[in-house]
């Protein structure tokens, strides 16, 4: 690493979000070592020190890894809910992994360990009300409980850390549940979704970044726990009409009611996907902002811009 520089290490380098952090901490004048699974066909900034990241499905010696660094941005895990991933997997993956990354962090002597949770730490898809750090945490799945697990895994090692809890996180190369949206507001057919009026938080990869900058940066990060959204939370028409004027199409938003939308996505298996479509989930990131960070980008001007650069 550069002599000089504040070093940081990055792992799930390649990632959605890994890749474009990497490039940012580079610019910003970080000395980054990036951790992949896979180096084929990846690229990074001349100046970043590419390393292989270990299997986190088995025991892990991080010392290698964490050696000579100053601060531990931990990405790498099992990003999604699915029920091919059994129970022990995502234990193993993001808990156990993420503790071990910990403690050897912690004997390195790294000054800061921001670790990505989820907001599924602390609640399921959906939420009756908005959501605040207050709250006590009540994951619902494997996965929101393994990454609750290893939020307290970092906080016991003693080492200044970030725990940070984004919403759903948009941007060019997304994939889920909002690219299979991004999918439909391209079609050049009406949308049945003008009675969705329900508002979800979502996250600018721009914005998660700028919060994992300012959690490596700024003291009043230290030791806290943070939701990480957009300040505008959008309902899902909103959304779609935003993605479809951006592609250069008509909103051709139909107000179907939402128990027929509900069963004519049931009969091609595409209810949870619905569920989820139609759920309410606000989690604001209220104390975020009380703590000095600012979002560089506005939520519609940055979903647009996604939109486009997807087409």
């Amino acid at each position: 690493m550069t002599p000089g520089k504040r070093r940081v290490l990055v792992t799930g380098a390649s990632g959605f979000i890994g890749r474009p952090l990497v490039a940012a901490l580079d610019g910003a004048g970080y000395a980054v070592r990036a951790a992949v699974r896979d180096r084929r066909g990846r690229s990074f900034p001349s100046g970043v020190e590419v390393t292989t990241l270990p299997d986190l499905a088995a025991p892990i010696d991080w010392s290698p890894l964490v050696a000579e660094t100053d601060a531990v941005v931990h990405l790498a895990g099992i990003a999604h809910v699915g029920p091919d991933i059994p129970d022990a997997a995502y234990d193993r993956v993001n808990h156990l992994a993420t503790t071990d990354l910990a403690r050897a962090s912690a004997t390195a002597r790294v000054k800061h360990f921001v670790f990505m949770s989820s907001i599924r730490a602390q609640t399921g898809a959906m939420a009756d009300q908005p959501l605040s750090e207050a709250d006590i945490a009540a994951p619902i799945d494997a996965y929101g409980r393994s990454k609750l697990a290893a939020e307290a895994a970092v906080r016991a090692s003693g080492m200044p850390c970030t725990i940070l809890r984004p919403v759903l996180v948009y941007g060019p190369g997304a994939k889920g549940n909002l690219a299979s949206l991004l999918r439909l507001a391209a079609l050049p057919i009406p949308m049945p979704f003008g009675r969705l009026t329900n508002r979800r938080s979502m996250l600018a990869l721009d914005n998660l970044i700028a919060a994992i900058r300012f959690a490596l940066e700024d003291a009043r990060a230290a030791n806290e726990t943070f939701i990480v959204s957009d300040p505008e939370a959008l309902s899902v028409t909103e959304t779609i009409s935003i993605l479809r004027a951006a592609l250069g199409r008509d909103p051709a938003l139909l107000a179907v009611p939402s128990g027929l939308l509900s069963m004519l996505l049931g009969l091609i298996g595409q209810r949870e996907s619905f569920e989820r479509l139609a759920g309410t989930l606000i989690a604001e990131p209220t104390k975020l902002l009380a703590a000095g960070w600012r979002p560089p980008v506005e939520t519609k001007a940055a979903l647009g811009r996604m939109a486009r650069q997807e087409r």
